[in-house]
């Protein structure tokens, strides 16, 4: 065993004192078409001291990373009101804002933001609101209430306040560590979970977000850990010999998709997480992998080469039946489902590159989301409105973003070190 030290962090203290070197950075590539123009005015501070962070900055890079807005600049607002009585329209509809956000944050601890939203061209507050939490979690906060105007501009829920995983990993001549990290949804607040000198991989939420699993090889093979979040605990679920990876919760939390050689092939599986009773579902002399499940739970969908090239199939947990989802394409893997079963992003090849696609499951419709090359690992935001994925950028390891549209793309490298195996957690405040 290498280099292996664990990080056991509570949810108190877990955007404090942790620093990641890889810390991720947005840079926003591209943008919708028509981007509604929204002035989100700095936000007032109504406690002691300096306020803990620049709430109206941080809803304000929320809404514009999504491209469907596209935020007027502080430079250009010819108001700075925090009240409805000092809400002039005009001075909104001279620089063609059709909607404007204000609030105030009050209190040391927790922190309370109150906001309003206005759109400029009825003259109408459309929604009031507020938020709160602890001071350690201001941004959470903020990015609550970017939510919340998100939902009521666009009718679906927002995901900014949620949070990633990913995996970093320093270059050998930097001692070639690989990290397992928690961060916001935009790449603030990283807190590493695990390092290693042994490769990390495939890391994935529960249902709940309260506990992740991973692939480690700090035993000397490969084997599949649960760790939970609040306590740091973990517990190792296999170490058969051969392979043991793509860890996948069920639905309701209760079992496990994975892979196993243990057989001689590489089957799906799936565990009791309550017993850890095994029960092997697939048998095939080719190799199955990488299973998703269907939001019922009463599917897994997976990769395999029974048809001569990889490409992705559905298992049917009550009749066993198996059957063949994608054919547009001679490569096809690494599915991920929405969360209402509409739709399914996977790795494509194309041309001999490997793009993000997204294929809807009622008509069977293939979208290229992706331009890049090398991309891999896509992860559904929760609301289905983006695609997180890895890929390359000057030879580097970095994560990316695409809308399900295709229309909105941003960047998310890291300051130092390869970024890859990036996960979505589902929804923390519901």
């Amino acid at each position: 065993m290498k280099r292996l030290h664990i990080f056991l962090f509570t949810v108190a203290i877990s955007l404090m004192a942790i620093t990641v070197r890889a810390e991720l950075t947005i840079e926003i590539t591209q943008g919708s078409d028509d981007p509604a123009s929204i002035a989100v005015v700095p936000f007032a501070w109504q406690g002691s001291g300096a306020p803990p962070a620049d709430i109206a900055g941080i809803v304000d890079g929320d809404l514009a990373r999504s491209g469907q807005f596209a935020p007027v600049a502080r430079v250009d607002m010819l108001g700075r009101p925090t009240a409805e009585a000092d809400v002039f329209y005009r001075d909104w509809r001279a620089i063609n804002a059709e909607y404007l956000l204000i609030g105030r944050a009050s209190g040391a601890n927790p922190v309370r933001v109150d906001y309003e939203l206005y759109d400029v061209l009825r003259q109408a507050r459309i929604l009031t609101g507020s938020q709160s939490g602890p001071a350690s979690e201001v941004r959470m906060v903020a990015h609550r209430v970017a939510d919340a105007v998100y939902e009521k501009l666009t009718g679906v829920p927002g995901a900014f306040a949620t949070k990633l995983l990913y995996i970093t990993v320093d270059r050998q001549d930097s001692g070639g560590l690989s990290r397992l990290t928690l961060s916001d949804s935009d790449g603030a607040s990283p807190v590493v979970l695990l390092k290693s000198g042994e490769p990390l991989l495939t890391p994935t939420w529960s249902p709940d977000a309260r506990d992740i699993a991973y692939v480690s090889f700090e035993s000397g093979r490969p084997a599949i850990y649960r760790q939970e979040l609040a306590t740091g605990k973990r517990q190792q679920l296999t170490n058969f010999k051969g392979l043991n990876s793509s860890p996948a919760w069920s639905p309701d939390g209760r079992s496990m998709a994975m892979v196993l050689s243990k057989g001689g092939n590489p089957d799906i599986y799936l565990m009791d997480l309550a017993s850890g009773q095994l029960k092997q579902l697939t048998r095939h002399y080719a190799i199955d992998t990488e299973p998703t499940w269907m939001p019922d739970g009463n599917a897994i969908l997976f990769t395999s080469d029974r048809g001569g090239k990889p490409q992705i199939y559905r298992y049917d947990l009550r009749s066993g039946a198996t059957d063949r989802v994608t054919f547009e394409g001679s490569y096809n893997a690494r599915p991920r489902i929405s969360q209402d079963g509409r739709s399914m992003v996977m790795v494509h090849r194309q041309e001999g590159r490997f793009h993000i696609a997204l294929q809807d499951l009622v008509t069977n419709r293939v979208q290229i989301l992706t331009q890049t090359d090398l991309d891999e690992s896509p992860s559904i935001a929760p609301n289905g409105s983006m695609v997180l994925y890895a890929t390359k950028q000057a030879g580097r390891g970095i994560l990316a973003a695409v809308a399900v549209d295709g229309a909105a793309k941003f960047s998310l490298p890291a300051r130092q070190g390869d970024v890859r195996e990036p996960a979505w957690s589902p929804y923390l405040y519901r």
